[in-house]
């Protein structure tokens, strides 16, 4: 099994422990740390990082389009430099809600049984397997696809945690790496090299941000 399914799984695995932890259903209809998003809302975001997945592997047809890089992919994605009114950011905060309707116990149930199939499917899949994403107009190859998903989980990981007064997961570094390097190229692409370059070596000349979305 190739290296970002192999983080994938780690970084999932890592995010359905953080959806068990006892603080995520004590603070469950508290606002999260992220403006518009209550704390179930947001678990149930970032458990369909795995639904999602499994989605696209179910599907079971051969993609019926090429597929478009990565950097593309984030291009044309609506919700990346859309406000929070944005119709693409309203839709993920309500399918984020509707994720966790049944509450905490339910959501970490499904979760854990989406894990599980996943560790059984990705293994099974060919290495240059594309699919298409039933929510966009174009197809990725699944490892990209797969990095789309890692970036999530590892980012709203965090904002998860730090809604729930808990410790960020320590992710080892080849979860980690990819995201980094995928935002910083994404945030390269918004802002420019230079912007970038001084935000992480000359603090005196940072610009206000760098932010990839």
């Amino acid at each position: 099994m190739g290296e970002i399914r192999e983080s994938y799984l780690v970084a999932a695995a890592s995010a359905v422990a953080l959806l068990r932890d006892p603080a995520v259903a004590a603070a469950w209809d508290k606002p999260s740390a992220l403006t518009e998003f209550s704390v179930a809302g947001l678990a149930g975001h970032l458990s369909l990082q795995l639904v999602r997945v499994r989605q696209v592997l179910e599907s079971g047809a051969e993609a019926t389009r090429e597929p478009v890089p990565l950097i593309e992919h984030f291009s044309m994605s609506a919700w990346v430099q859309a406000g929070l009114d944005h119709e693409s950011n309203v839709t993920v905060r309500r399918g984020g809600e509707a994720a966790a309707a049944e509450g905490p116990a339910t959501l970490v149930t499904r979760a854990t049984e989406v894990l599980e199939n996943l560790r059984a499917m990705l293994p099974a899949e060919p290495a240059d397997r594309v699919v298409d994403l039933p929510w966009a107009s174009w197809s990725l190859r699944l490892d990209d696809f797969l990095l789309t998903r890692l970036i999530e989980l590892v980012v709203h990981s965090d904002d998860l945690a730090a809604s729930v007064g808990v410790e960020t997961p320590e992710l080892p570094s080849d979860v980690v790496d990819p995201v980094v390097e995928m935002l910083a190229r994404l945030a390269v692409q918004r802002h420019g090299a230079t912007a970038v370059v001084r935000a992480l070596s000359r603090a005196e000349r940072a610009p206000a941000t760098i932010s990839a979305f």
